[in-house]
């Protein structure tokens, strides 16, 4: 029988991010064919911020570090940090980073056992999940938040859209719930054969109604265990029938 290829990947995170994840999957799996295609384009903003003196921040994506540079009010040098991609932009940022080495949850729970000060600030994006600042409020640690960045919705490019519209396999990892939902509408009909590896049962959903070929769903919420929903279908490679 032919020798079985892997399939083309696709990566639709904003191109910072992708380009970084790319690299982590060329490490581990060797060469792969990977198109960038981000669905997302971060725009930063600039918003008033609460006349306070704040004992922390709350940081939940990159983008939010690199809007720090834009914002002239003085703001605490402690962070607490979602993940340990975003403690490290924090850390190389100047700040005192915190890793809640997670998700919304984890990271509520290390605020909590820390039991810093209130108030704390949290610098999230337009469209943000969680309520982490509401959550935090409610059980006694006031939080105020400011949106520092948008993520405006971008197309496929035309060679992910050709990808997409042939007849190979194409393997398309999903980071968050919006991005799904964006892939699943800019895919053309018919679409390629479809192999999803999401972040989590959410992130997988709004992809079910394009009849994916197969999904699998990372054991955490982090790029580690992202790859290693990835594996099976990168270990395609070579594959026969005997």
């Amino acid at each position: 029988m032919a020798k079985q290829s892997r399939p083309l990947v696709i990566l639709t995170r904003p191109a910072a991010q992708s380009a970084r994840f790319a690299a982590a999957l060329q490490a581990r799996f060797g060469p792969l064919a990977v198109l960038i295609s981000p669905l997302l384009m971060p725009a930063l903003l600039v918003p008033p911020l609460p006349d306070r003196k704040f004992s922390a921040l709350i940081l939940t994506a990159q983008t939010a570090v690199q809007a720090l540079a834009g914002i002239s009010a003085p703001l605490p040098r402690r962070a607490f940090c979602v993940g340990d991609r975003t403690a490290e932009a924090a850390q190389n940022a100047g700040l005192q980073a915190i890793s809640a080495h997670g998700d919304a949850e984890d990271l509520i729970r290390l605020i909590q056992a820390h039991h810093p000060a209130p108030p704390l600030l949290h610098l999230r994006g337009r469209d943000s999940r969680g309520e982490i600042a509401a959550r935090l409020t409610a059980a006694g640690l006031e939080t105020q938040e400011a949106v520092v960045y948008d993520q405006r919705p971008h197309p496929l490019t035309p060679e992910a859209f050709a990808a997409l519209s042939g007849p190979g396999p194409v393997l398309c990892p999903v980071f968050s719930p919006r991005t799904a939902s964006l892939l699943a509408e800019a895919l053309p009909q018919p679409h390629a054969p479809l192999q999803i590896a999401a972040m989590s049962q959410a992130t997988a959903t709004p992809l079910l109604r394009c009849a994916p070929v197969a999904i699998e769903i990372a054991a955490r919420p982090d790029a580690d265990a992202l790859m290693d929903a990835m594996a099976g279908f990168l270990a395609q490679k070579n594959a026969t029938d005997g």
